[in-house]
């Protein structure tokens, strides 16, 4: 039988590879048993991850002494990933103990994630009370190069904050002792390039600032049950950022915005005008202005936009998207795809077709990508009024929104007849 465990005679470093792909260290250390060639190998696993899911309520103890005691058992020089997921009130009290452990162990990525297991029912991260973020690892953990924190708190410290090494930082669900501790944490993480933030309410956040010199990508995304007040908002500065992400259906307003790439804005307050008319230089965006009205600056020219991705779930989309085509002059790709299926029957725009063609139609627009076309009169004339005075198309891609035959059939044949002013334009059909 000794010949059939080929497994076992592979060399430890693929052996721990293949452990780091179980679900948790409860699991990890079950393999022990499987022979003495398996007995301590798992103490050699750079990844911890801690789920007391499996364990029922009344058993939390024992959650808790295997943490303690793998943890002190654990030999790995450096800890690569330490991941807990505690759903239950009674073990937030035990977070702050077991973290320390990253201060020694040169840890290189840290996730706490509290009342999120998949376990709860609810997946609410309001049904358990959230863990306060140990003193020790705002200077302690030089070597992390990832943060992900749900549902903590983070407390003021007199000391200075230091993450010299941390270039991707998770804070969804946090609540801050306030703006100026913001500004504070942000500014000390010197290599940060990568920031997602989950605002929820009584964060105890009015204006979310956010400048670091090294930011490269950042999403910002508040909860719609926070109370905004007129001042809410952010400030964004950082010259170095390639890619913005903005979902906001509370009403705030972004304060300041930096010059970027790409942009991703899912919104529905007002003031959406003045921030648009911030990121001229954009040169991939993705829209969705969901429920917002006046939102699009007029005067404003997209010189550098390329790709546009609109969604056609808000009333107001045609005229949105005829302002864009007019004002972005060297536009190469057009996605209208529905992001949001909105229930009621308001009654949606019709399309008026422009007096004159925007340039990029005319002299650089080379795809058209349209997702769930419905069919509808105005969606008709909008792609025949494309494709009449597309000169550079090459590719229309259409994919339907119903499943049946001979309705897709009908539109096939209906888009197939409509005249194509580029010779060179292919109709593709999803």
């Amino acid at each position: 039988m000794a010949h059939r465990d080929r497994i076992s005679h592979l060399p430890d470093e693929l052996l721990l590879r293949i452990l780091r792909f179980l679900p948790s260290t409860k699991d990890v250390v079950v393999t022990m048993v499987l022979s003495k060639r398996w007995q301590f190998l798992w103490m050699m696993v750079p990844k911890l991850v801690y789920d007391d899911h499996s364990y029922p309520h009344r058993k939390y103890g024992r959650f808790s002494r295997f943490v303690d005691r793998s943890l002190l058992l654990h030999k790995a020089p450096v800890l690569q990933t330490l991941h807990f997921k505690v759903s239950k009130t009674c073990g937030v009290g035990d977070i702050p103990l077991w973290t320390r452990a990253a201060d020694k162990r040169s840890v290189r990525e840290l996730i706490i994630e509290i009342g999120s297991s998949s376990s709860s029912s609810s997946s609410s991260s309001s049904s358990a009370s959230p863990a306060i973020f140990p003193r020790s690892l705002y200077t302690g953990c030089r070597m992390l190069a990832r943060l992900e924190l749900i549902n903590v708190i983070l407390v003021d410290v007199s000391s200075t904050v230091s993450f010299p090494s941390l270039k991707y930082l998770g804070l969804k669900s946090v609540k801050y002792p306030g703006d100026e501790f913001v500004q504070m944490l942000l500014s000390n993480c010197i290599v940060l390039e990568h920031l997602w933030v989950e605002q929820c309410p009584g964060d105890n956040v009015t204006i979310f600032t956010i400048r670091g010199p090294s930011l490269k990508r950042l999403v910002m995304d508040k909860s719609q049950d926070r109370e905004t007040v007129d001042a809410d908002g952010f400030i964004i500065d950082a010259p170095s950022l390639e890619w913005l992400g903005i979902i906001d259906y509370s009403g705030g307003c972004v304060v300041e915005m930096p010059s970027i790439v790409k942009a991703y804005f899912e919104v529905s307050y007002q003031c959406f005008s003045n921030i648009l008319g911030t990121i001229t230089s954009v040169k991939c965006l993705q829209l969705c202005l969901l429920y917002s009205k006046d939102a699009y600056p007029v005067g404003n020219v997209f010189y550098c936009l390329e790709h546009l991705t609109m969604c056609t779930c808000q009333k107001e989309w045609l005229n949105t998207l005829i302002c864009l085509l007019k004002d972005s002059p060297k536009l190469k790709y057009l996605k209208l795809v529905k992001f949001h299926f909105i229930e009621g029957k308001e009654p949606r725009l019709c399309w008026n077709e422009p007096s004159s063609v925007p340039e990029c139609v005319l002299s650089s627009l080379e795809t058209l990508k349209w997702v769930d076309y419905e069919g509808t009169e105005e969606e008709k004339e909008v792609a025949a009024f494309i494709l009449r005075n597309g000169s550079c198309l090459k590719k229309v891609i259409i994919s339907f929104e119903t499943t049946d035959r001979d309705e897709k059939l009908e539109m096939i044949k209906e888009l197939s007849f409509l005249s194509r002013r580029s010779p060179t334009c292919h109709l593709i059909f999803d």
